[in-house]
């Protein structure tokens, strides 16, 4: 049966309307610099630190429990099968069209609603690049909305014309993210060396409130901010030897990772007091304290963290802009799209069509967004970012059962989760256990009062979305269920 999947998934990636299928360009190198641009987002250390140094402890159980199931997940998912669809293209062999459609949709157009909100980030942090930071720039539309437009439309652009020029944006973006990461924590030691830290550091301070709803709701922000390895198996099919590289590229990805998480939130601690962190750009507050406090021979730091902030916020867009074509590119081949999704480039074999169809629908949702600014078009915005959590860990239920149903041995076949059956088992329930318990969280309302309101919003906007998907897919099975009546 694997070897009946993989040999068809691997001749509908060089079948696709004619064309020369995919083409194999990335190398270990370039999967290792994807996952971290995919998975790293500075703006996450942001979150942690305005809880106080008890973050620091949530990062590390969050990569415990949820970070490396996924890790090993991935790995062992994508060395047994290495093909085009990653995610998709497990749950379709262990349960289904039906499942896998659900899985591919969710992730697909959560990552549609993430671009805007992603790059208008990305803009605001731009400013200290130019030494505008503190002028008051970041809060104009007239600098945001076309700022944002031209990153959405390189990426966009990069994608396009396909992994063999597009990687370079997401490896410059790898770099520029782990560049600014460690310019953040380089700053952070030689303030450490000078002066004591700008919050409590004590064992106390360490430990999480776990009856606090703000910390079980930073739980899942975390575990939320450990997502992203599973992206670049859906790129399978361009990737020079898949099902030796992508675990490879997962065992070197996953503790720089966790480890610059981990250690900025101590080096942001270290340089703000808790209450100045701002939300959007603290990590550059604390780089800009930080290099002052040292002297003027580290002018300049601020500029260089802060533009390699915006590469690697552009080089993450193309990697959420790539992945997630693919899997539109395999919900395509399998009908269930229309086709168009399912069509190569001509001269690139790139799924140009998914990928202009994420950039157009990120477009409108962000003209949409600013033209609203005060309307209920501006509330309506921001309750799809409430449903987004929800939406985007329906696939990760997906991804733990597959690893927990999947065959621990099979002959011929690599094995990467240690500990046989009892150890594959361990790691799903850890994996799945905190997925739901993420999930549920994301239903709780952050104030309390107006529960029903906000459940109704939140959930109905994600069970809006699963319904929008299963009409699709049910339209589709429909027609051909009337056809094949004829």
């Amino acid at each position: 049966m694997t070897q009946t999947l993989t040999t068809l998934l691997d001749e509908t990636e060089t079948a696709a309307n004619g064309t020369g299928g995919l083409r194999r360009a990335l190398g270990l190198r370039d999967l290792v610099l994807f996952n971290l641009v995919a998975i790293l987002s500075l703006r996450w250390l942001n979150t942690a630190a305005k809880s106080g140094p008890s973050a620091v402890t949530l990062w590390v159980l969050a990569a415990l429990l949820f970070f490396v199931p996924i890790g090993l997940a991935v790995a062992q998912l994508s060395a047994r099968y290495p093909s085009v669809g990653g995610i998709y293209a497990w749950t379709k062999q262990r349960f289904g069209d039906g499942h896998a459609f659900l899985c591919g949709w969710c992730y697909w157009i959560v990552n549609v609603l993430y671009y805007p909100q992603l790059l208008m980030a990305a803009a605001v942090v731009a400013t200290y690049a130019i030494g505008l930071g503190n002028s008051g720039l970041g809060n104009s539309w007239y600098y945001v909305l076309p700022t944002t437009l031209i990153a959405l439309w390189i990426a966009v652009g990069f994608n396009v014309v396909g992994v063999s020029t597009g990687k370079w944006l997401q490896n410059l973006g790898g770099a520029g993210y782990y560049l600014t990461g460690i310019l953040l924590v380089a700053v952070g030691v030689a303030v450490a060396l000078a002066r004591p830290p700008a919050n409590v550091f004590t064992a106390r301070a360490f430990v999480p409130h776990f009856t606090s709803l703000p910390t079980m709701n930073l739980w899942a922000t975390i575990a939320f901010a450990f997502t992203g390895m599973e992206l670049s198996a859906s790129l399978g099919g361009e990737i020079k030897d898949p099902a030796r590289t992508l675990p490879r590229a997962v065992y070197v990805s996953a503790p720089l990772v966790a480890g610059l998480y981990i250690v900025g939130t101590i080096a942001l601690l270290w340089l703000l007091p808790v209450p100045s962190i701002n939300i959007v750009s603290g990590f550059v507050q604390a780089i800009q304290t930080g290099a002052a406090h040292v002297g003027p021979l580290l002018w300049w730091v601020v500029p260089v963290a802060a533009i390699g902030y915006v590469l690697g916020t552009v080089g993450c867009v193309g990697a959420w802009l790539s992945g997630p074509a693919r899997i539109a590119l395999r919900i395509g081949l399998d009908r269930y799209f229309p086709k168009g999704f399912g069509r190569l480039h001509p001269r690139w074999g790139t799924p140009y069509v998914a990928v202009l169809v994420q950039g157009v629908i990120a477009t409108i949702l962000l003209l949409l967004y600013v033209a609203g600014r005060g309307t209920t078009v501006e509330r309506v915005y921001l309750i799809l970012q409430d449903t987004q959590t929800l939406l985007y860990f329906i696939p990760f239920i997906y991804l733990f059962f597959c690893l927990l149903v999947e065959p621990t041995r099979v002959a011929g076949m690599p094995t990467v989760v240690p500990g046989g059956a009892i150890g594959k088992a361990i790691f799903s329930i850890s994996g799945l256990s905190v997925t739901l318990f993420a999930m549920g969280l994301a239903c709780i309302p952050p104030e309390p009062g107006a529960t029903l309101i906000f459940e109704l919003k939140v959930v109905g906007g994600a069970l809006a979305f699963v319904a929008v998907g299963g009409w699709l897919f049910w339209r589709v099975r429909w027609r051909e269920k009337l056809g094949a009546g004829r």
